[in-house]
């Protein structure tokens, strides 16, 4: 293999399909593969299993970045078959306490720590301003560029206290969209001046805070660039470095969403985001090892061609490298923020916002409306143990209910399904609090959680027992 074939292999960040290594990605490693991230199909909820699976790829190259998305609240893979262990970034947000959230951080870099993870994919540093943002949401600190900014660098303070590397996320900003990335292409119609007062206040906060790495988002800018994806374009990146001074990794959001390569193939977007920037090439969950063969190729052929100059893409590994090693702390410092999970949960209560009077629940069930989750945050426990899970469009059962929603002012159908309702119904949203669109004349109290966690779920759980429920 040639010395540009094997660093075409360094700059990319791939991800396998099950809970073990196969052997042809054990041979990518060995090669020179630059990482691999994990997803919730590689994860079984053991973190012995974790430490195994981190191992055999360590065994193949000692060398190599293991990463994941672990977000806490609605995002994780350590505990996508249940919940998070901490609450997530919209309940932080709204409790305001930044030592908590330095403290929920370092949580987290602890866990990843323990089963040898060295990159995490988060904090989301986007500012929630559009309501309906169908993929962002509850991922956000608030709607508040100054708030945001602050919880994103306590956030990554804590994780990278234990070791573990920071990759703050989507820039320039996926909080004033109204469709995912993973779909579609959406374009942030913002002017500069906006740009630079909402969505890279908390990006500049994450670079003075000293944030490992960088995640790019698949939209377009049209104040910066009107034609390509930030992740394709050499302007939208280089306000990045020239103009935010950030130094380290560059890392793509998944090169397989279809807003980088919805009309170009992956390889293709992986040399055209290189030549933009990018120093780390991230593909999605359970592809085969042929795709890292094909990006490779393509790499190479467009070194030869003159398309990628040989020193950016040396330049993207060099930075690669240098993630890995560049927050280890031996030994970790995060204990001093620890955070007991009775004040996760107090914190999670403090954060839930009660509409109404609450019913007498005494004998009530609880009613899930089963509702596809968004791509980033993945199918998953949501939300208090159903009695009853029911379709979007189905009746619900008479009260006295528990009904649970996720982003209900984004669905008509579940909006119809509460408008119909008899009572006594409490309604616990566990998305954004959004309006109650299509029900506010429904005369049904609402529980609003800002997000699902283990904390938030003990949290409304504490709720409806005093209102009467007996579970």
């Amino acid at each position: 293999m040639s010395v540009v074939g094997e660093v075409a292999l360094r700059v990319q960040l791939a991800s396998f399909e099950g809970p073990s290594l196969p052997a042809e990605w054990a041979a990518l490693l060995e090669e020179g593969l630059g990482g691999v991230c994990l997803f919730g199909s590689n994860l079984t909820g053991s973190l012995d299993d974790a430490a195994s699976l981190v191992a055999a790829v360590r065994a193949a190259r000692p060398g190599a970045i293991v990463a994941t998305d672990e977000e806490g609240g609605d995002v994780t893979r350590l505990h996508s078959r249940d919940a998070s262990p901490v609450p997530g970034p919209a309940v932080l947000g709204a409790v305001d306490d930044e030592e908590l959230t330095r403290g929920v951080g370092a949580a987290v870099g602890a866990e990843l720590a323990s089963v040898g993870i060295d990159l995490d994919l988060g904090p989301v540093a986007d500012v929630n301003s559009n309501p309906d943002n169908p993929v962002i949401g509850t991922r956000s600190f608030g709607a508040a560029p100054s708030l945001v900014a602050r919880h994103v660098a306590a956030w990554v303070d804590g994780l990278q206290s234990a070791g573990v590397a920071a990759c703050v996320k989507h820039f320039p900003g996926h909080g004033d969209t109204a469709q995912d990335s993973h779909l579609a292409l959406p374009v942030v119609d913002a002017t500069p001046a906006t740009l630079r007062e909402r969505e890279l206040v908390p990006f500049a906060a994450a670079v003075g805070a000293g944030a490992a790495a960088v995640m790019t988002s698949h939209l377009v800018v049209p104040a910066l660039d009107p034609a390509l994806p930030a992740t394709l374009s050499a302007p939208v990146l280089g306000l990045l470095r020239d103009e935010l001074g950030f130094d380290g990794a560059i890392v793509s959001d998944a090169l397989d969403m279809a807003g980088a390569s919805g009309d170009r193939s992956i390889p293709e977007a992986a040399v055209e985001a290189l030549v933009a920037g990018v120093d780390l090439l991230c593909t999605g969950p359970d592809k085969p090892a042929t795709l890292v063969r094909d990006i490779q190729a393509a790499i190479v052929a467009a070194v030869a061609q003159g398309r990628l100059p040989l020193a950016r893409l040396v330049e993207a590994a060099d930075r690669v490298a240098v993630l890995r090693r560049s927050v280890r702390v031996s030994p970790p410092t995060c204990e001093v923020f620890s955070v007991e999970v009775s004040a996760m949960v107090a914190a999670a209560r403090r954060a839930c916002v009660v509409e109404g009077t609450l019913p007498d629940l005494s004998g009530a069930r609880v009613v899930s409306i089963a509702t596809e989750a968004n791509i980033a945050v993945g199918e998953g426990r949501w939300g208090v143990a159903a009695d009853l899970v029911v379709g979007e469009g189905d009746p619900l059962p008479d009260g006295p209910v528990v009904v649970q929603v996720r982003d209900g002012h984004r669905r008509p159908g579940v909006a119809a399904m509460l408008a119909a309702a008899r009572g006594p119904v409490l309604v616990v949203e566990w998305g954004w609090p959004g309006p109650r669109t299509g029900w506010a004349d429904a005369p049904h109290a609402r529980v609003c959680t800002r997000g699902n966690s283990g904390p938030s779920i003990a949290a409304v759980e504490e709720i409806l027992r005093e209102a009467g429920w007996q579970r």
